[in-house]
């Protein structure tokens, strides 16, 4: 059966994240599909991963028979992170926007899977991997907006994911979440209201079509 590598970033619990119950969806309907799969989970905003140091950056270029104690304790983190992604059959990513980008932790996450010469390179050990990113916003940076130019989400993540991991990306994009409690958006709530409606429905429609395409 298939495995579902599963990561949230925000900070907010279920009950108040828009990533949260997007991706709560996606992997219900998914496990609707593989009862018997397996779900690798990560809370990086409960169990962040540690941060890049100099340790676990250099080890990744040296020979592991070199590695000094904390070199090697390092490494062995970012080995079991890589490991998880070479593993899974696809992959889901809750990355809402905080001031124009990604959460320092999945950031953190991202440094640590980042490593050439086997995510990164002429043959990328994840390349081809399924991920949906759930990349939800308080207001709106789509295209023709005010602020289409602070749209730093979708355009980093798909450098990372795309370009350098050789994944295929889709995203979800959730918008307009402060709506409901900023009263200078009240007018946008309906907006608001019709973007989560369909992040739900797509999670959902995404999640059995993938399921049902690993499967095949």
């Amino acid at each position: 059966m298939a495995t579902l590598l599963h990561i949230d970033s925000s900070v907010f619990p279920a009950s108040a994240s828009a990533s949260r119950a997007v991706t709560e969806t996606f992997r219900k309907a998914w496990e609707e599909q593989h009862p018997e799969g397996t779900v690798i989970y990560r809370d990086l905003s409960t169990e962040p991963v540690p941060h890049i140091t100099a340790d676990a950056h250099t080890a990744g270029f040296a020979d592991p028979d070199a590695h000094t104690p904390e070199q090697a304790a390092a490494f062995a983190e970012r080995v079991k992170l890589m490991e998880e992604l070479e593993r899974a059959d696809a992959v889901l990513i809750g990355a809402p926007m905080y001031n124009f980008s990604i959460p320092s932790t999945l950031k953190a996450w991202l440094d640590n899977v980042i490593l050439f010469g086997r995510t990164v390179g002429e043959n990328p050990s994840a390349k081809g991997t399924p991920v949906t990113v759930v990349a939800s916003r308080g207001g709106s940076y789509a295209p023709g907006t005010p602020r289409e130019g602070y749209e730093y989400v979708q355009n980093y993540l798909t450098a990372i994911l795309a370009d350098m991991l050789a994944l295929d990306v889709d995203f979800i994009v959730p918008e307009l979440t402060m709506a409901p409690q900023n009263p200078a958006m009240a007018e946008l709530v309906p907006l608001f209201e019709a973007s989560r409606e369909r992040a739900l429905q797509d999670a959902a429609s995404k999640a059995k079509t993938l399921a049902e395409r690993l499967a095949a």
